[in-house]
């Protein structure tokens, strides 16, 4: 099982980093690589088994489910359901630690996934490179780093 973490520091309280990413639905908003994303069926964005259906801004379209959130413990799990990537059981979670120093916010972003052994260096990179880093690069052009 191949695994990716990938952390950063925000110069913002968790609070109101946790306002911005803490909606399933909301990563256009954030996320330079994504264009569009709807919940299927109407569901409200932070029920735990809702899925996202999104467009990122190459065409390519992706499925996840919603598996855990909490406020509290300032997290969001979700599960690949349909991805063009070649990866199987990918599990992922954002969660964000507040660093009481300066009032900023540790944030990190991890995956596990299963793939063949000869894509597993580009997906790890794929995912930690392009997407995990490319989601904090955009909010720290927002909330600074």
């Amino acid at each position: 099982m191949a695994k990716v973490f990938v952390s950063t520091v925000l110069n913002a309280p968790a609070a109101r980093v946790w306002a911005r990413v803490r909606d399933f639905n909301g990563l256009p908003g954030w996320h330079p690589a994504i264009a569009e994303s709807r919940i299927e069926g109407g569901d409200p964005s932070d029920r735990i088994g809702c899925v996202r259906d999104f467009r990122l801004r190459n065409g390519d379209r992706l499925r996840e489910k919603l598996l855990g959130l909490s406020d509290y413990d300032l997290f969001c799990t979700y599960s690949i359901l349909d991805s063009p990537m070649p990866v199987s059981n990918y599990v992922a979670t954002l969660r964000l630690t507040p660093v009481t120093d300066g009032d900023r916010t540790f944030i990190e972003w991890t995956a596990e996934f299963d793939v063949a052994p000869e894509r597993e260096a580009e997906m790890i990179a794929q995912i930690g490179g392009g997407v995990f880093q490319g989601g904090f690069d955009a909010l720290k052009r927002q909330f600074g780093g």
